[in-house]
């Protein structure tokens, strides 16, 4: 069975409170796109004993047994019986670019096994297994637009407000550390709740919507501050870090032209 695990951005990202569990509130816009990795996997034949992972594309600084597709099947076994499999990952979306790869990789080899295998579990239920691994899982479960609250696990569906944009997704070949930029960041409450602040006019969304990461994110590699300043005057009406990076992303009205420099940079463009 093969599946094609999407990517996604953000728009927003503000730290809202520390928790008592170690994690932190966020309040921030998950919206997909179509930069999907490549997911497939069959049933080993005989008696083998333990799964199988190979990984192509972009590199995957981890053993495979720690890798969090075979994490997934581990924690679905806790459940149900499932056979030792060999899995095939093509990897499209960069690790640690703030684009929710690893995430959408989990998410959807829980839904795939589930349904491969004609398993008892609706999707409230596999988001609940799903935060078990990451966060952000949960929303790859069914990835629409959502306003995303708690650990990032609370969400609430939006219209689509992107439709007709011309996006394009760079990325500088870094990775960022997930667990140490949150240490970085200091928390508060915005004044404005971001699910106000998108209803502006798209144009007013530079000066109103921010990500905290970016402070982090552009001190330890100025060239993410430079792509989001190329991006800007390339004609971006928006431009930010997604997630906590080291992607940044640009919105269009159309397709803009991209300074050559930058396009070794492009992993993904496209009209949303």
């Amino acid at each position: 069975m093969i599946t094609f695990p999407k990517a996604k951005i953000n728009f927003g990202l503000r730290i809202t409170a520390e928790r008592s569990d170690g994690y932190h509130d966020i309040e921030t816009i998950f919206y997909p796109v179509n930069l999907a990795d490549a997911l497939e996997f069959v049933i080993l034949k005989g008696n083998a004993e333990g799964d199988e992972l190979a990984v192509t594309g972009f590199k995957i600084a981890c053993r495979p047994e720690n890798n969090i597709v075979i994490k997934a099947l581990r924690r679905l076994r806790m459940d149900f019986s499932i056979p030792s499999l060999k899995v095939h990952l093509h990897k499209a979306i960069p690790s640690g670019a703030g684009l929710g790869g690893g995430s959408s990789d989990a998410a959807s080899v829980i839904k795939a096994i589930i349904k491969y295998f004609d398993l008892a579990m609706n999707d409230q239920e596999m988001r609940s297994l799903a935060l078990d691994l990451g966060s952000d899982c949960p929303f790859f479960i069914d990835p629409v637009p959502c306003f995303a609250t708690g650990r990032g696990e609370v969400l609430q569906p939006v219209n689509p407000f992107l439709d007709g944009f011309f996006i394009a997704i760079l990325n500088p070949g870094v990775s960022i550390s997930t667990k140490e930029a949150y240490l970085s960041c200091h928390p508060a409450k915005p004044e404005t709740p971001l699910e106000k602040l998108i209803k502006l006019p798209v144009e007013d969304w530079k000066k109103n919507i921010k990500n905290d990461f970016e402070e982090y994110a552009f001190n330890i590699y100025p060239v993410i501050n430079d792509m989001k300043k190329a991006l800007y005057r390339a004609g971006a009406i928006y431009s930010s870090l997604s997630g906590s990076g080291s992607s940044v992303f640009g919105i269009y009205k159309q397709k803009p032209k991209i300074p050559a420099k930058l396009k070794e940079y492009i992993i993904f463009e496209g009209v949303m």
